[in-house]
């Protein structure tokens, strides 16, 4: 899949012109697009809105079906909706980034000064998941190795935007495009290529690339095809997967999303085994049923034999008893006398 992270929107975006230039995304193959909107001065303290259309629902950040949701277009590719906010100053602003992240799918940030680049880097309590520089403008600054591993460390990811200097509806001149082509191998260099997404930024159809002309640009620029393909498929669909995680989520690290059902076979096999089991213990009570009667029938015949040997020896006992010497003696005269 193929991914392009960044097409332009305002509320003053004709719809037919916005209709017109996600058709011509999905003829050119990307999967997955994002709308941006771009924040720009004080951060208001009322309740953020997200002022995107939804257009098409997304598999990795969904939502609750809603009666006013469109329906689906075969012609549109999934669209993101995303929030870019410019950060000049961030020790006396507060950007709200933890509300504007609840809001959007997808939450990006554009330092304007060194300062506010280390800020995003390493230093903000939600990490953005994109750090967006203006390429074409002079920084001022040299981005280090140090710095912007540290980012990529984090999670976020460093996005190049390659309508900033093909022009489009954008009139650029020679020195923003000078400015341009400086900023990216400085990046590449501090970055060595990883943590690099590629996006467009496109305003119109006309800003849009397909992805082979992206990859030879990046080739041009000092990135290779490999990472150049990775740009806008497999880091890209990161930054998607991760962020949809975030939200949906338990506590941004464990998510459910489809429990597997239980096969016939297996059903079959734990139904047998329930009844065997089954089976066996009651074979077992009946057993033991049996034997609990055996031991008590022997008792009762033991007992009776006892007592039949009690009641025996007694009566010999109290037979002796009964004749003293002299009664034996005085029949054993009588006895001879009889006969005598």
């Amino acid at each position: 899949m193929l991914y392009d992270l960044n097409i332009a929107w305002s509320p003053t975006t004709p719809p037919a012109e916005l209709d017109r230039t996600l058709k011509f995304a999905k003829t050119l193959g990307y999967d997955v697009v994002a709308l941006n909107h771009t924040i720009q001065g004080p951060i208001p303290t009322t309740a953020l809105t997200n002022p995107i259309p939804e257009l098409t629902p997304s598999p990795s950040v969904p939502r609750k079906p809603s009666p006013k949701t469109p329906p689906t277009d075969p012609g549109l590719p999934t669209v993101l909706r995303r929030a870019t906010l410019t950060i000049t100053d961030p020790a006396t602003t507060n950007y709200r980034l933890a509300d504007h992240a609840r809001a959007y799918d997808l939450l990006a940030v554009r330092p304007t000064t060194e300062k506010a680049f280390a800020w995003a880097c390493s230093s903000t309590t939600e990490i953005p998941a994109l750090i967006s520089l203006d390429l074409t403008s002079f920084l001022g600054w040299h981005i280090h190795h140090r710095t912007a591993m540290a980012a990529v460390h984090r999670g976020s990811r460093f996005e190049i935007c390659y309508s900033q200097v093909l022009g489009g509806d954008n009139k650029i001149d020679a020195r923003q495009r000078a400015n341009f082509i400086g900023n990216v191998m400085g990046l590449l260099r501090a970055t060595k290529g990883r943590g690099v997404v590629v996006s467009s930024e496109a305003r119109s159809a006309l800003g849009l690339r397909g992805p082979a002309d992206v990859v030879n640009l990046l080739a041009v620029w000092g990135l290779g095809p490999e990472k150049g393909m990775e740009a806008i498929g497999a880091g890209a669909r990161l930054v998607v997967v991760n962020e949809g995680l975030k939200r949906r989520g338990f506590r941004g690290v464990v998510d459910i999303v489809q429990t597997a059902g239980e096969s016939a076979e297996i059903k079959a096999a734990r139904e047998a085994a329930e009844k065997e089991r089954e089976g066996g213990a009651g074979k077992g009570k009946k057993k033991k049923g049996q034997q609990q009667q055996q031991q008590q029938q022997q008792q009762q015949g033991q007992g009776q034999k006892r007592k039949s040997g009690e009641s025996g020896d007694g009566t010999g006992a109290e037979g002796q008893g009964a004749m003293s010497k002299r009664q034996a003696k005085k029949l054993k005269r009588e006895a001879l006398q009889a006969t005598g």
